[in-house]
């Protein structure tokens, strides 16, 4: 089980990673400002969220492992505006072919973004440009 966890996240953050580096720069100035962005990973019932990855913009990446809960949320972040993007994803394990395990990016108060995966194992990401 650890080692799969090991690999889940590996995986993750390696997608996160590729998803950010492929990602084309916008002409257009940032915005001045930031945004407050809270992150949350939400599993069906019995299903085990086991890791979270967020990445913003500016390439400040957080990894939270050993959660071991249904539901995960993030303390609020304070992005700035130069950012330009936000990347969150989580692994976890369900019970069985039917388990869900859904992500969602607040920003400002709102839902903005969301990813959901369903499966014994799972793996979801979400991913929004500012």
């Amino acid at each position: 089980m650890n080692r799969l966890t090991k690999i889940l996240s590996l995986s993750l953050i390696l997608s996160l990673t590729l998803l950010f580096a492929c990602k084309k720069d916008k002409d257009d100035a940032p915005s001045n400002g930031t945004h407050k962005v809270v992150f949350k990973a939400i599993g069906s019932a019995g299903t085990k969220v086991s890791t979270a990855v967020y990445t913003d913009g500016s390439g400040k990446t957080e990894t939270f492992t050993s959660l071991d809960t249904q539901n995960w949320t993030s303390s609020e972040y304070t992005i700035p505006s130069s950012a330009r993007s936000v990347h969150f994803g989580a692994n976890g394990i369900g019970v069985d072919a039917s388990s869900t395990l859904v992500v969602e990016i607040w920003v400002d108060g709102v839902k903005a973004a969301d990813g959901k995966s369903t499966g014994k194992i799972l793996s979801s990401s979400a991913s929004l440009s500012f």
